[in-house]
């Protein structure tokens, strides 16, 4: 069994609301044959609380806009480690110190990742357009 097309689309939708908000490695895993409560994870991580807080905001408004509530949050008063619960996905904003000692990926490596498109460069979908002329 792997995760399901709506899981795909709200993790992708919070994959992209992290790297908005410029989070370092942003990760989508596919947690759906090993755990029973959620098909995937979202992990990305910044360098200090206040980082923490802009992407947790960021991710809550997009998936809002997308029609989704997070069913519980927890860790969003201290910057270190937020999740955010929405059932079909769940959502780990850390601290890099957090990220780097527990090691969510390390524990979840035998989960396949879910590639996002557009994470990373946020100029990947103008350089595209702005390619449509010179190649002539």
């Amino acid at each position: 069994m792997t995760a399901s097309a709506e899981a795909v689309s709200m993790a992708t939708v919070a994959a992209r609301a992290a790297d908005e908000k410029l989070a370092a490695d942003v990760v989508v895993l596919d947690v759906s044959e090993q755990l029973v409560i959620t098909d995937c994870f979202v992990i990305a991580s910044a360098p200090n609380e206040r980082q923490v807080n802009a992407i947790v905001d960021n991710i809550e408004d997009k998936l809002r806009e997308a029609g989704y509530k997070p069913v519980r949050r927890e860790g969003t008063r201290e910057g270190r480690w937020a999740l955010l619960d929405y059932v079909e996905i769940v959502v780990h904003v850390q601290h890099e110190d957090e990220r780097d000692f527990y090691g969510l990926e390390r524990l979840w490596k035998d989960c396949p990742a879910v590639p996002v498109d557009g994470i990373g460069d946020p100029r990947a979908t103008t350089t595209e357009q702005d390619k449509g002329g010179d190649d002539e």
